[in-house]
């Protein structure tokens, strides 16, 4: 078989491996699972990396098994964590993993019948018929307490202020039983993860060993930071969500289109599925031209349209153009008021009641909005042509305001100079 860590390994995607993982992988197709949080009803670009590599495992034709931790969702994972973090109720666990579970069935194959086909599993069925006294005579008894004091993820807790709580100990042969539960009645011989989850995933295969005789295999990716050292995937306004309705795709796309220079080449290599030689032609010619964002505006495409859709990249651009070009008035005039919306994310809004416009005039409307401070000041951004109203200049003599002029019937996009926007939204 083809050599899927070899490919992980140039893309930077390998940190820790347990021996025998790429001979496992170059032997035979492999079942291989990823765990995924429920805490949230969508996945967040956070969540790419495993998404990304279950689909590499896919493509190499191995078994992409992805888990959605029901049951683990309750108890809460220290690793990485400096305080204890809310546990769900069951309620809210099962709405996020419907979510989650709709999202993953967008960029794996499940359906195909083949082999490679994906499966996505819940730690809950399984968890939730196991009675404590259950659990601890079967399973707690193959790990010492000394094995699991020495993982890295205990040991900073347990020096930290706030100590750990048993429930949080324990969460480590809670992962650790869902690998041998996977290796017992699914074959999935390998799991990996975030290198924070290598300590859980080591206590997986020690329970394969001890308890089924068996071996399993593990990798972690490294865990991603911008260049400048700072943690990728949040911006100003919080997570980057991969549902559209909580982040939308021309949000999406400029999310990825302003990567750092530093990070572009990087994240290719790490996010898409383009080839080595590909993004080497694209850094040679993005060096030099970096004015052009070559590297960044490929990043956008290939993300934008691998999450959301190639129409939305495509809106994305177009949209993208409006606020940065003054021949868009056309293509802002065509927009309905969701994507409208979506585009002025951020722009600075100012209402007014609907009924008012017929009777101002244009430079009555700035004032009045605080768009501008004065009449005078006014007067004189528009005879000397700085005012424009839905990407058209306006002109000294245009002095009212037309109700045809709404976009949707309720919005108008006011620019003062080349680079202030303003969205007067008629109420």
């Amino acid at each position: 078989m083809e050599n899927l860590i070899a490919e992980l390994k140039w893309r930077g995607l390998i940190q820790d491996i347990m021996p025998g993982t790429e001979e496992q992988l170059c032997k035979e197709p492999t079942s291989a699972y990823v765990g995924f949080d429920p805490t949230a009803d969508s996945l967040h670009i956070g969540s790419l990396i495993p998404i990304i590599i279950l689909k590499h495992l896919q493509n190499f034709g191995h078994k992409p098994v992805a888990l959605v931790g029901g049951a683990t969702g309750m108890v809460g994972d220290p690793s990485g964590k400096s305080e204890e973090r809310n546990l769900l109720s069951k309620d809210i666990l099962d709405k996020n993993v419907a979510g989650v579970k709709q999202q993953l069935s967008k960029f794996l194959d499940f359906n195909s019948g083949k082999s490679s086909a994906a499966e996505m599993v819940n730690n809950y069925d399984w968890f939730h018929n196991i009675s404590f006294l259950d659990f601890i005579r079967d399973v707690g008894k193959h790990i010492s307490v000394n094995y699991m004091m020495a993982k890295d993820s205990v040991k900073k807790r347990l020096e930290g202020e706030n100590g750990m709580s048993f429930t949080e100990f324990t969460y480590q042969l809670v992962q650790g039983y869902d690998f041998y539960w996977l290796y017992q009645n699914k074959n999935c011989k390998l799991q990996f993860g975030g290198s924070d989850q290598w300590g859980n995933i080591v206590t997986g295969t020690e329970l394969i060993r001890r308890k089924a005789g068996g071996e399993g295999f593990a990798f972690t990716c490294p865990l991603l930071t911008k260049s400048d050292g700072s943690k990728f995937g949040k911006s100003e306004k919080g997570n980057i969500w991969l549902d559209a309705t909580k982040t939308s795709p021309y949000t999406f796309y400029q999310f990825w289109l302003n990567t750092a220079d530093a990070d572009a080449e990087r994240f290719l290599k790490v996010f898409t599925f383009l080839t080595e030689k590909e993004i080497s032609d694209l850094a040679q010619q993005h060096a030099g031209n970096e004015h052009q964002r070559i590297l960044q505006k490929k990043l956008a495409e290939e993300l934008t349209s691998f999450v959301h859709s190639r129409e939305d990249y495509e809106f994305a651009v177009k949209a993208s153009s409006i606020l940065f070009s003054n021949d868009t008035a056309e293509i802002l005039k065509g927009l309905n008021e969701e994507q409208l919306l979506q585009v002025m994310e951020g722009v600075p809004t100012v209402e007014i009641e609907k009924g008012k416009l017929n009777d101002l005039d244009l430079i009555s409307l700035l004032t009045e909005t605080k768009i501008l401070p004065s009449k005078g000041e006014a007067k004189k951004m528009l005879s000397g042509g700085g005012i424009f109203i839905n990407k058209e200049k306006a002109n000294a003599g245009e002095e009212k305001i037309n109700a045809t002029q709404l976009l949707n019937g309720k919005y108008l996009l006011i620019q003062k100079g080349k680079k202030n926007y303003y969205l007067v939204i008629a109420n």
